[in-house]
């Protein structure tokens, strides 16, 4: 499996990777792909890297927390998060961004509970902006 990866990934593949939080989670996600892109570092995604701007200008990095991290009080909804979180990348050899990792951040779960009252707005409407780049920028690099 993991030499199919490399493959597809060489080849133009695009990988997103979401819903894992805190140093446990990331050494074990560090061990699997170092599997598959072994020569490859892991960086942080640049503020003028094309995924951010390529149909949304998504300037602001707001932690979108998984269900699971809210906390309800009156009036107001709270997240917490195993840290702060990060939007890391693995690049080509060409600058072609060929795995995008949300870590600390859970956009999956905005996407699944966009109906759902209890989940903030807000969160969903930027997990779904992040989604079309990822889906658009996928198409055309």
């Amino acid at each position: 499996e993991a030499a199919q990866l490399r493959e597809y990934l060489l080849r133009g593949g695009f990988l997103v990777v979401d819903d894992f939080h805190g140093e446990y989670e990331w050494s074990v996600f560090t061990e699997s792909i170092f599997r598959v892109l072994p020569e490859r570092q892991i960086v942080e995604i640049p503020e003028t890297d094309p995924l951010l701007h390529i149909l949304y200008d998504l300037d602001q990095r707001t932690q979108i927390p998984g269900h699971r991290h809210l906390r309800w009080g009156v009036g107001n909804v709270a997240a917490r998060m195993q840290g702060p979180p990060h939007w890391r990348g693995i690049y080509d050899d060409d600058g072609r961004l060929m795995v995008a990792i949300n870590f600390n951040m859970d956009m999956g779960d905005a996407w699944e509970h966009a109906d759902d009252p209890t989940y903030p707005e807000p969160m969903t409407a930027l997990a779904y902006r992040f989604g079309i780049n990822y889906i658009i920028y996928a198409m055309t690099h």
